[in-house]
This record gives structure tokens, sequence and C-alpha cells, in this order.
């Protein structure tokens, strides 16, 4: 599965960069449409590692692509950001084959000020708070849960706000997401979440995974006043994947995800450090873990195409 890793995208020469993420770059391609470019970089706990996972990008961004493609068929009035995979004219040729695949046109949007997680399964920071008080974000959970156990209730929404690059994300409860976006806009961001994690949980527990949680991002369209979802979806980065043959409830179980490299760093001490280079072995078992959610979700085998 060897590949050439893009640590950082360069192409403002052709196109003007307009910001930098944790793992993607944002170019201007004209006044509405923007390239959003997937690195190989990966972070945990807020914090970048120094070197990268070989075609994690294009995993992501066409693992992205077929979500958008799966939700905007099941759920009525849905819409996206997504304009194409395609590269636009811009990109010279000598740069199309390294950014083919992990590089999609989206919509320009004025993206909300805040992240919209929603959990199925207790498990991660929610298990922490669980144990501590009996709540997850302010809200008041049904005592006797075991770690990893589905919330009673269906899933729940525990927005965090959206912190800036080099800070980190803060858990919140819905009432104060209402009041950084708004009642209205905040009542359909978390609408469509909780459609969009239900919709998804279903297609993966098909195919083998449970996503315990995930988060999702939205924009607004201003011609419109429509709430758009935007971002990734529904990938390892942004959700917790677990395979559904080794679940049990009380264990906290194995993933498809970077939960490999957040166990390592907590094993070495070094959660949240800085300038963290990540050994080869556990580049490769990260690299594996998104290979095989991949495969699992799309019915595609993965072959190297960046």
């Amino acid at each position: 599965m060897a590949g050439t890793t893009v640590a950082q995208s360069d192409l403002e020469g052709p196109l003007p960069l307009v910001a930098r993420g944790k793992v993607r770059d944002l170019y201007k391609i004209n006044e509405s449409t923007l390239l959003l470019v997937t690195t190989d970089r990966i972070s945990a706990y807020d914090v970048v590692m120094r070197n990268g996972i070989p075609n994690k990008g294009a995993m992501l961004c066409l693992m992205t692509a077929h979500w958008f493609e799966i939700l905007s068929a099941a759920i009525p009035g849905l819409r996206t950001h997504f304009v194409s995979l395609e590269l636009p004219p811009q990109i010279p040729s000598g740069l199309r084959d390294q950014y083919q695949n992990r590089s999609m046109q989206v919509r320009k949007l004025e993206i909300f000020k805040i992240e919209a997680i929603v959990r199925g399964y207790i498990t991660g920071s929610a298990w922490a708070s669980y144990k501590e008080d009996g709540t997850v974000c302010g809200i008041q959970i049904q005592p006797g849960l075991r770690e990893s156990e589905a919330f009673p209730g269906g899933p729940i929404y525990t927005p965090s706000t959206k912190a800036e690059l080099g800070a980190h994300d803060e858990n919140i409860h819905p009432d104060t997401a209402a009041s950084i976006v708004g009642a209205t806009y905040a009542r359909r961001i978390k609408e469509l979440s909780l459609s969009l994690y239900q919709c998804a949980a279903a297609y993966a527990l098909e195919r083998g995974i449970i996503i315990a949680d995930s988060k999702f991002e939205f924009g607004l369209d201003e011609e419109t006043d429509e709430v758009i979802l935007a971002d990734e979806v529904l990938t390892p980065d942004s959700s917790r994947f677990w395979p559904a043959d080794s679940y049990r409830i009380g264990e906290s179980p194995p993933s498809f995800d970077k939960q490999y490299l957040r166990d390592w760093l907590t094993h070495q001490a070094l959660k949240g450090k800085d300038g963290v280079e990540v050994p080869d072995e556990v580049v490769t078992k990260t690299q594996n873990r998104y290979r095989e959610a991949f495969e699992r979700l799309t019915g595609n085998a993965w072959s190297c195409r960046c």
C-alpha cells in the first residue's frame, strides 16, 4: 500500500491559498467555488503529528464523496457543499496526478462556528464525563450505563466549539450552541446531524462497522438561507468506527480510526505534545485501519491512486 505522503499541499502558483487546517488545505478557484485538498497529515488530541499517513488523504476524500452520494439519496432535502472530484483547469499537468482523488471542488459557504457531534455509544470523553458526574456535555444521562453501551434513548447531540488551529475544541451544551449560531440554525443543525448519524449508522452496520460517534460541520447558503453539509463526512478522522463482530459492552473495542494512534500517544506519555514523530509501525497499523474502513464502507478495494 505504498504511496507518496503529501504532508502539505503547494498550489499557491495556480490558486490562491485561503486557509490551512489540521489536515485540509483550502484554495480559491473562483468567487463561488473552493478546492479542498486533503493532505496525509494526521492529528490527535488537537495536535498535528510531524509525519503523515501515506494515502490517508485520498482515502478520506473518496470516502467523503461516497458518503455524500449515499446520504443525499437517503435524506430528502439534504444539500452538501460537494461540486466535483475533478481538478479545476488551473492545476498544471505536472501536479494533477499528485492532487487527483485527494481534492474536491466545493461551494464557498459561511461555516458555522460549532462542530455538530452525535454520539450513539458512550465512550471516550463522554464516558469519562459520565463516570465523573453522570452527565455528557451537561446532559443528564440515565444511571447504570457501562462503557461502550448504546445510549438507551438513542443517539444524543453534543456540539462543541470550533477552535482555531492550535487551540482545543470544547464540548458545550446544545443551548450554548444556540447562543453561538442562533436558535433557528442550531435547531436545523441538530436535526440534520441526528438524521445523518442514524442513516449512516444503519448503512455501516450492514457492512460490519458500528459508528460509535461522529462529527459534522455545516455552512450557510446565504442566498437561500439553507443549512448545508460541509467539510469531510463520516471518515476515520471525524468518526469512531468499531468492528461489529468484536463489540462488547463494558470494553473499549478496537477501532478502524486513529484511536490506535491516540492509544500509542497516551501509552508513551505524548498526549497533546507538539512535534511528535510517529514510528513506522504505528503509521502502518493506522494506515491499515483506514484502508479497511474505506473498503468496508465503499465496497471497493483500495489501490493507490495518488
